[in-house]
């Protein structure tokens, strides 16, 4: 098995909800909604993709300007495909593609919270959501 990377290879809403789908990142997005799937697809500045072949087996989907900040939104790697270092390849490609001075910046899901120390990554104490249904 050999696993490509791509930058901004097209991906369809079909495929995207698929990974979602075999790496349990779905349990956590809107994937029923066809219209904000879409729109996560078109509005990514950045999306990384694994592939076995024509197989797609991750996708890293940013939101980012390329050089001060780079929000990694969706990192979902297929259930069969983990623990092989496909993650932490998504991860290097993004910032391949990024200034040297872009820090990514990411909201783990809960069963990853102790994979992104192990690969680099800080914990900040200061981070902050606010929910749609909450008026500012």
């Amino acid at each position: 098995m050999e696993i490509s990377f791509c930058a901004n290879k097209k991906v369809t809403t079909e495929q995207f909800i698929d990974i979602l789908n075999r790496s349990t990142l779905a349990e956590r997005r809107p994937v029923k909604d066809i219209d904000c799937i879409n729109s996560m697809l078109k509005n990514a500045s950045l999306v990384v993709t694994a592939w076995d072949r024509d197989f797609l087996v991750g996708i890293a989907r940013s939101l980012t300007d390329f050089n001060y900040a780079c929000y990694l939104s969706d990192l979902a790697v297929d259930v069969a495909y983990q623990k092989q270092g496909i993650g932490r390849a998504l991860i290097a490609h993004t910032q391949q593609a990024l200034d040297s001075n872009c820090s990514i910046i990411l909201l783990s899901a809960p069963a990853a919270t102790e994979y992104y120390p192990r690969i680099g990554f800080s914990q900040h104490p200061s981070a902050w959501t606010l929910p749609r249904d909450k008026v500012v």
